[in-house]
C-alpha cells in the first residue's frame, strides 16, 4: 500500500510541477508565435483627427510587417480616459494597444482621480512622432496674427473661444498656456476629437484652435483655414513661413504635440520588442513619411525605454505648468 500511494504521490507531484513549469513557459511560447490574430489599435478620439490619421497610416504599414490586420477602434470621450482605460484593463498579450498623445502625460495633473495608474498600468512600446500644434482661424476671421487675438481678448474678456479635441489634450493645454502667459480670458470648448472640433471651427461656432499639424494640413493646403503660428520653440520645417507663438508676441510659449503607443502592463518583453521593431519600420517607411511629414510631423522612433523617459519628462513639465497656471478641465 505504501508503495502504491508513494507512486501516486510522485505522479501527482510530477504533474503539478509540469503544470507550473508549463504556465511559466506559456508566455514565452505565445511571444514566439506572436502575432497569431488581428491587433487592435484603440484611438481615444473620434475619427478624422491627427491621432486617427497616425494610427491608420501606421497600422496599415505595421500589418505588412507583422502579417496580421491592424484594426482601428475609435473610443473617444473623457479626455482620452475611456479609450486609455480600455487598454489598461485589456489582456497583456500585445493584441490591444493605445495610440497615446500628450493627454496621457497631463491627465494625472488635471484629474483628481483616474480609473488606471498612469505609472504602473501600461508598458511603453514606442514614441512615433512629434509635431507642432498650429494656431488656426477661418480665412474670413478678423484675426490675422497672435497680437490681434491678444488685443481682442484683452478688450473683450471671455468673448473669444478656442476649440480642442478634448480636455487635457495638447490643443487644450496650448490654449490654457496662451491664456496664462497672455493674461487674457478665452473660453475653452472641448470636443470628442479633432474632427468635430474642426467642423465647428469651419462652421463659425468657435473662433480658433491650436490644432495638431496632422489634423489641419489638408485644410491649410486647400485654403479652408488660415495658420497664424506654430506652438514649438523653433519654426517647423514643414511650415517655415509661420512664426512661433513666442516670436509672434507671446514670449516663453512652447507646447508640442506627440504620438506614441502603449500596451497593457505585463505584456511580455518579447512581444513589446516585436511591436517596437514593427512600428519603427512602419514609421520609417516611405508611405508613412509621405503621409505625415508634409503636415509637420517629425518621426521620432526609439526604444521603449526612451519613450518612457520622454513621457516621464512631459508629465513633470506639464505638472509644473498646470500648477502655475491653475489650469483645470472645467
Amino acid at each position: 500500500m505504501s508503495r502504491y500511494f508513494g507512486r501516486r504521490f510522485q505522479r501527482a507531484l510530477t504533474l503539478t510541477l509540469s503544470a507550473v513549469l508549463g504556465a511559466f513557459s506559456l508566455p514565452a511560447a505565445q511571444a514566439a508565435t506572436f502575432p497569431e490574430k488581428p491587433i487592435r489599435f484603440v484611438v481615444p478620439f473620434s475619427p478624422g483627427g491627427g491621432t486617427d490619421l497616425v494610427a491608420r497610416t501606421l497600422g496599415a504599414e505595421m500589418s505588412k510587417e507583422l502579417g496580421q490586420t491592424v484594426v482601428i477602434e475609435n473610443k473617444p470621450g473623457a479626455s482620452t480616459i475611456i479609450g486609455t482605460d480600455t487598454v489598461a484593463k485589456a489582456d497583456p498579450d500585445g493584441y490591444t494597444l493605445v495610440i497615446s498623445t500628450a493627454a496621457h502625460a497631463v491627465n494625472p495633473s488635471l484629474m483628481t482621480k483616474l480609473p488606471y495608474n498612469t505609472d504602473t498600468d501600461f508598458a511603453p512600446v514606442i514614441l512615433i512622432a512629434r509635431s507642432p500644434n498650429i494656431l488656426v482661424v477661418r480665412p474670413d476671421s478678423p484675426y490675422t496674427s497672435v497680437k490681434d487675438i491678444l488685443a481682442a481678448a484683452a478688450a473683450k474678456p471671455g468673448a473669444l473661444t478656442f476649440a480642442s479635441q478634448g480636455s487635457g489634450t495638447s490643443a487644450h493645454l496650448a490654449g490654457e498656456l496662451f491664456k496664462h502667459l497672455g493674461k487674457v480670458d478665452l473660453i475653452h470648448v472641448p470636443y470628442k476629437g479633432a474632427g468635430p472640433a474642426l467642423t465647428d471651427l469651419l462652421g463659425g461656432q468657435v473662433d480658433m484652435m491650436f490644432a495638431t499639424a496632422a489634423a489641419v494640413g489638408g485644410f491649410l493646403d486647400s485654403g479652408k483655414l488660415r495658420a497664424l503660428a506654430v506652438t514649438t520653440a523653433v519654426r517647423s520645417p514643414a511650415h517655415p513661413e509661420l512664426p512661433t507663438v513666442a516670436e509672434a508676441g507671446l514670449s516663453g510659449f512652447v507646447a508640442d504635440s506627440w504620438y506614441g503607443m502603449y500596451a497593457p502592463a505585463g505584456t511580455p518583453p518579447e512581444v513589446i520588442a516585436k511591436l517596437n521593431a514593427a512600428a519603427k519600420k512602419a514609421a520609417q517607411s516611405e508611405a508613412f513619411r509621405n503621409r505625415v511629414q508634409p503636415e509637420g510631423l517629425m518621426i521620432s522612433v526609439d526604444t521603449p525605454e526612451a519613450y518612457e523617459q520622454y513621457v516621464r519628462g512631459e508629465i513633470d513639465r506639464w505638472a509644473k505648468v498646470i500648477k502655475a497656471a491653475h489650469i483645470t478641465t472645467n
